[in-house]
């Protein structure tokens, strides 16, 4: 289960943040300032920290800044101050996102996965299609069942990697262009059928894990069937 420590030296923020996280499936921990905050962390595994600016004992500049020389877990800041300057402090000391109190729960829920999503995905570099690991550090197609590793064609390769991360996602031609082959790109957007077509024949035997699937008239997407 993913675990969020949330530290500000208000109860009902702290409570109120509790209880929609908790919804949303995640364990909260609850911390009233930066000091308590730092030693917890040293001892316990945390996946993401949501932390007030103005507290005691240890502020949450200081604990931001301890928290980046520690390691790289994701940091929201959410303080009362919405001064330009201050948010510059904040990125400044390695803060991920910042919201400014009084902030809409909802919008902190969203932003929270959407950074625990980006941080997931910097940190493995890997997707998982079943028996089919891609890894983008180096470049190469892992198979599970047969422990075998390969290098396909780089644009293959960021094409399945990016269907890949969102699963059941709809990709048109012009999406899949302007993210791989980029915005200035003066091709035929056939090539994106081309690669298509290579990729269902490079991984034709692992169709029951997953296979890319086409919206006629709107483009494709990636759906998998085992794990």
């Amino acid at each position: 289960m993913t675990t969020v420590m949330v530290v500000d030296d208000e109860k009902h923020i702290r409570e109120l943040i509790r209880l929609y996280l908790e919804d949303e499936g995640m364990d909260v921990v609850e911390m009233g300032n930066g000091e308590e905050a730092w030693q917890y962390y040293r001892k316990h595994q945390v996946d993401l920290i949501v932390l007030d600016v103005m507290m005691p004992q240890m502020d949450g500049w200081e604990l931001c800044r301890r928290l980046r020389e520690a390691g790289n877990k994701p940091v929201l800041m959410i303080t009362a101050k919405g001064e330009p300057l201050d948010r510059i402090k904040g990125f400044e000391l390695g803060t991920d996102d910042y919201m400014v109190k009084p902030f809409e729960p909802l919008e902190l829920v969203m932003r929270v996965k959407a950074l625990l999503k980006r941080y997931r995905i910097s940190i493995s570099q890997t997707v998982k299609l079943g028996a089919v690991t891609l890894d983008k550090t180096s470049y190469l197609v892992k198979y599970r069942d047969t422990g075998a590793q390969e290098s396909i064609p780089p644009k293959e390769f960021e094409l399945l990697y990016m269907l890949g991360s969102q699963p059941g996602k709809l990709y048109t031609r012009d999406m899949l262009i302007e993210q791989i082959w980029g915005y200035e790109y003066e091709g035929d957007e056939r090539t994106v059928d081309t690669h298509i077509k290579r990729l269902r024949e490079r991984f034709q035997e692992y169709e029951t894990y997953f296979r890319i699937v086409t919206l006629q008239g709107f483009g494709y997407r990636l759906e998998v069937y085992r794990v």
